[in-house]
């Protein structure tokens, strides 16, 4: 049994919109990059925020259907996680489904704020705090934020000790449990807790998934997400939704939702059967459709190579020259 924003996500249809890094928390397994981690930025999907309209902008051009709010800890800027949501609301209309992460307790006078703005809850209690979670604050605020009308969700990384949540399981809406993942933040953390990665492919962490095994056994409302879902699936299907708005009429998009073009600096004349939608010029280079310059080298000396990156300029994948 999914959430609405988890099945958004699974489209691909969810913008990140990362408030800010700070955190008042110091979690051993937190997978936040360096340039995030600690610091007072925003980022919708992987655009810096300098504007408002930023956040717009990227909203549609994967063309959202909800928004995920997170960070760091982002209800240490709840004022600008209430403009943001309004923000959003306002552009996209009450149906833009807004979930929140957060690893405190919120009170009921920050659920007042974020009523009708936020439409589902997702907290993380620590792990410290499991094996008595019906007597933390954290089911406090569960209740507090159910009565209030809101989804509520529990969402923790996979790690020993999960079977302690079952008891809040009546409470709930949700309990996701995401696969312990490996990063250059955490990776020191994880060796000295004796943990490795699965192989020189994944994130993930061996073994996370048998820890979580009772607690996804208990009952439907629990959600796995492995570290292959989120690096797969999820991003794949959102850079499809980027790239379908972005796309040039000789960009191809693949499989994988990156576009490849090709990339030819020109030692003489532009062929003159090329038509000026068949390719874009820039100061140093022309860029057109691949497969011109791989089925007619000879009409395109220089030169040429083959590119595929992330839509919209993104990372570039892979650079293949042509001969």
């Amino acid at each position: 049994m999914l959430s609405k924003g988890c099945q958004q996500c699974y489209k691909g249809g969810k913008m990140v919109l990362f408030i800010t890094g700070k955190c008042e928390k110091n979690c051993w397994y937190c997978p936040i990059s360096y340039e995030r981690k600690g610091k007072d930025v925003t980022y919708a999907n992987d655009r810096p925020v300098k504007d408002p309209q930023d956040i717009i902008e990227e909203a549609k051009m994967m063309s959202a259907l909800g928004t995920g709010i997170t960070g760091g800890e982002a209800l240490l800027e709840l004022e600008r996680v209430i403009y943001c949501c309004r923000l959003l609301k306002k552009e996209f209309g009450e149906e833009h489904h807004i979930h929140l992460y957060t690893g405190t307790a919120p009170d009921q006078n920050t659920l007042s704020k974020l009523k009708g703005l936020v439409d589902e809850i997702r907290m993380h209690p620590p792990q410290e705090e499991w094996k008595d979670i019906l007597s933390t604050d954290y089911m406090k605020s569960i209740r507090t934020a159910k009565e209030m009308g809101f989804e509520v969700t529990i969402e923790v990384p996979s790690l020993p000790g999960l079977e302690y949540l079952i008891p809040a399981l009546p409470y709930l809406d949700y309990l996701n449990i995401n696969e312990l993942e490996w990063s250059e933040t955490n990776a020191d953390e994880m060796r000295k807790m004796g943990y490795s990665l699965e192989d020189d492919y994944h994130n993930a962490v061996p073994g996370a998934k048998e820890w979580a095994k009772e607690l996804i056994s208990a009952d439907k409302k629990v959600h796995w997400c492995s570290s292959t879902f989120k690096d797969s699936v999820q991003l794949r299907e959102r850079l499809k939704r980027i790239a379908k708005n972005t796309v040039r009429s000789f960009d191809e998009i693949t499989d994988d939702g990156t576009v490849v073009y090709g990339y030819w600096v020109p030692k003489g004349e532009i062929p003159e059967d090329l038509e000026e939608d068949m390719y874009e010029s820039t100061d140093d280079h022309i860029e057109l459709s691949w497969w011109l310059l791989t089925d007619f080298p000879d009409d395109f000396p220089g030169e040429k190579k083959i590119i595929e990156r992330y839509p919209n300029d993104g990372m570039i994948v892979e650079v293949t020259p042509v001969k």
